[in-house]
């Protein structure tokens, strides 16, 4: 194998020496850049009804903000009764629900109790722990497997 070897002029009369190049450095390994999922489907076990009858059960939720979690604190019913934080919590982070216009506190507190602890802990895997997927083991085999929250039925994995 022959080596490549840079030869500089050396002034006249001098000899030329030969200097072998530096080792090239490794190229830059390319970047990637990840986009942060901020909004995740879901589907409520029950749905809301609104005043039409009109179940609504598709919906988004987006990631919260720390405004998100600090602003409600200042709601005095939240101030009267703590549990009322999570359906505030809720009324801003559930950006879609089916084709209501809107989608606020008052929506969420007249959702059925299953579909709110549906979306408590939606909200909780959103947020805490930043996907909606868990970790389950099979009740046959003992076989550990990964199973999708976020927009799958009650019930279905």
């Amino acid at each position: 194998m022959r080596r490549s070897v840079l030869r500089a002029a050396a002034p006249a009369g001098e000899e030329q020496e030969n200097t072998p190049l530096p080792p090239a450095a490794p190229a830059p390994a390319p970047v990637v850049q990840q986009r942060l999922r901020t909004e995740f489907p879901f589907e409520l076990p029950r749905g809301y009804v609104d005043e039409a009858g009109t179940v609504h059960r598709d919906g988004v939720m987006r990631l919260a903000t720390a405004r998100d979690e600090l602003v409600p604190l200042r709601d005095i019913r939240v101030q009267e009764n703590p549990a009322y934080l999570s359906v505030v919590l809720l009324g801003r982070v559930i950006t879609r629900l089916g084709t209501l216009p809107l989608v606020h506190d008052g929506i969420v507190e007249n959702m059925f109790a299953s579909d709110l602890a549906f979306l408590q802990d939606f909200y909780r895997q959103v947020n805490a722990e930043g996907h909606t997927r868990a970790t389950v083991e099979c009740p046959h085999c003992a076989e550990p497997f990964e199973v999708e929250l976020g927009g799958s039925r009650l019930g279905e994995s």
